[in-house]
């Protein structure tokens, strides 16, 4: 055989290997009553007589479930850190929230308990805390530390991407009033479900917590100011800022040193804990 054709057969085995499987599955929701479209990626020996960890991956505003499938690499490294990656669409804008306006909003008992049940009941997971992360961009961002902060007995470890971590800035902004509500009418709904005054509910040594945004981001501030809450309250986490905006090219770069974050939570020891 040529050295190209040698070459070109490392090359498909090579690909092969780093290869991950992705499914495009339909996820009933009782709560809902209705499908939700939800990408799965497993490693490509995936082996049912083993227990993988998951990451949970939630778009932003406008987007859909097919979006981190689209990025370069991203499913690849379910391969690379033998682990399941789950993509649930969130809806146009619904914040993840379970929506006092609108009952047919129900995405936090769907992300947080339904879709949990169901990728436990047909995939080999680890079924606890220390198996499970969140993390997700924009609106996903604060869906992820939402659902995190609030559920501490189902995700281990969360992250944000570029999140929109502090909703009371932008209060005409990306259908945030249709799910609580106008906030001139409804203070202490906005007050109560944005992620910067959820911070009390962190029990030390329970969430893992990395956040992430540019410097020209739109939600850079609010960023920051979550950055020094934590630090107010000596809760840890680990905080990446560079430039950068709000964009598909900020979020290719960053969701990768979210996954590794993950990786390293779900392999490495702790340290705080004994």
């Amino acid at each position: 055989m040529k050295k190209g054709g040698l070459m070109a057969v490392f090359l498909v085995l090579l690909l092969r290997v780093s290869a991950a499987k992705v499914d495009t599955l339909d996820v009933f929701s009782p709560a809902m009553n209705k499908n939700i479209k939800t990408v799965v990626a497993v490693p490509d020996h995936y082996d049912r007589s083993k227990k993988y960890p998951v990451v949970y991956l939630l778009h932003g505003y406008s987007g859909n479930y097919a979006g981190y499938a689209k990025m370069k690499g991203v499913m690849e490294t379910a391969d690379q850190y033998q682990m399941l990656l789950v993509c649930p669409d969130g809806g146009y804008g619904s914040w993840y929230w379970d929506s006092p306006v609108d009952p047919s909003f129900k995405y936090e008992t769907f992300v947080a308990k339904e879709l949990i049940a169901w990728v436990d009941k047909n995939y080999s997971t680890i079924p606890k805390a220390s198996g499970r992360g969140i993390t997700g961009l924009s609106m996903g961002g604060h869906g992820a530390l939402y659902l995190a902060i609030k559920h501490s007995d189902v995700f281990g470890a969360a992250g944000s991407m570029s999140g929109g971590v502090d909703i009371r800035p932008f209060p005409n902004n990306w259908d945030i009033a249709k799910r609580l509500g106008r906030y001139a009418e409804f203070p202490e709904r906005w007050e109560k479900n944005t992620v910067i005054n959820m911070l009390y509910l962190i029990q030390p040594n329970t969430l893992k917590i990395m956040i992430d945004c540019g410097t020209e981001d739109f939600f850079y501030k609010v960023n920051e100011n979550l950055h020094r809450e934590l630090l107010l309250r000596n809760i840890p986490h680990d905080y990446i800022t560079r430039p950068g905006a709000h964009n598909g090219d900020y979020w290719q770069n960053a969701i990768q040193y979210q996954l590794l974050f993950m990786h390293r939570f779900f392999t490495e020891p702790d340290p705080g804990k004994k």
